[in-house]
């Protein structure tokens, strides 16, 4: 398949390396970002998407999701696949499936979860919003970069799916860090209290499978001094697009925005900025009760 690919940054290059590897024939666009092996060069990304079957976009935010949108669009041939890999607004993502349906294309966003380990390994998992036929088009696709690719419905439903995952992701992973700090100051040892939660009604993907507490369960980025496998700057970007598109669709989410206000403190007034979102547990055992 021709395939264009733009954004090949931490997440963008090993995908379309693996793309590459894989047989497809790559032509990639990057501002900063070196082109992968086996990936061709392109001078811009409207040069990227041209006679493309799909283009895969894997960009920061919606405002730059937006302004690539614009110039690859009118470059796609008719009938071709914009796929958007990127993790952004709802709005967004949905006026641009707009903007790519009345040019005659086919639209899907399909934000990731997986990070760099992921993407690098081929296991990422794919939340697919937009129309049925696309999703078949790009499915080789997706198990090539991607161990799980789940259609969500119309366009814009991948974007609330990995939000909606998110929110749920850092209030699980803030609580658990509170619950072992507090079992600290109760004289509860760690390993014990992950015995039983674990295996107990407190168990979660926080506890059970990224550990927060170092040592304890399988080797997560605790065990490594905090370094990221997904860092709290992303959590904080996912938390604020969930806040984003609760108020756009008036929905109640009092947890998601507790969640949303401490790893913006964290990230930004602490020492979060860099580290993994599971940093929270350091940061706890140092605060004491009804501190800040």
């Amino acid at each position: 398949m021709k395939i264009g690919f733009i954004g090949l940054g931490n997440m963008g290059g090993p995908m379309a390396a693996n793309l590459a590897a894989a047989g497809h024939e790559v032509t990639g666009f990057d501002l900063a970002a070196p082109v992968p092996d086996g990936v061709t060069k392109a001078a811009s990304a409207a040069e990227a998407a041209a006679d493309a079957e799909v283009v895969i976009t894997m960009l920061p935010n919606g405002d730059i999701l937006r302004s690539v949108a614009g110039e690859i669009v009118p470059a796609m041939k008719t009938g071709a696949v914009f796929l958007d890999c990127s993790t952004v607004d709802v709005a967004s993502a949905r006026a641009v499936a707009e903007d790519a349906k009345a040019a005659g294309l086919l639209a899907l966003d399909a934000p990731v979860s997986g990070g760099i380990g992921g993407a690098q390994g081929g296991t990422l998992t794919f939340m697919v919003g937009g129309d049925k036929a696309a999703f078949d088009i790009a499915k080789p696709l997706f198990d090539i970069m991607g161990q799980k690719a789940v259609h969500c419905g119309p366009s814009g439903n991948g974007q609330a799916a990995k939000i909606c995952n998110n929110m749920i992701l850092g209030a699980t992973m803030i609580v658990t860090c509170e619950a072992f700090a507090l079992a600290d100051k109760l004289g509860l040892d760690r390993q014990a209290m992950f015995d039983v939660v674990s295996t107990s009604s407190g168990y979660s993907w926080s506890m059970n499978a990224y550990c927060p507490a170092p040592g304890i369960g399988p080797k997560s980025p605790s065990d490594n001094d905090y370094k990221p496998g997904f860092a709290a700057d992303l959590m904080l970007k996912d938390l604020r697009l969930a806040m984003q598109a609760a108020e756009t669709a008036d929905a109640d989410t009092p947890i998601g925005e507790a969640a949303m206000k401490l790893y913006e403190r964290f990230v930004e007034q602490e020492d979060g900025r860099g580290r993994d979102f599971s940093a929270m547990l350091p940061r706890f055992e140092k605060r004491g009760h009804g501190e800040g």
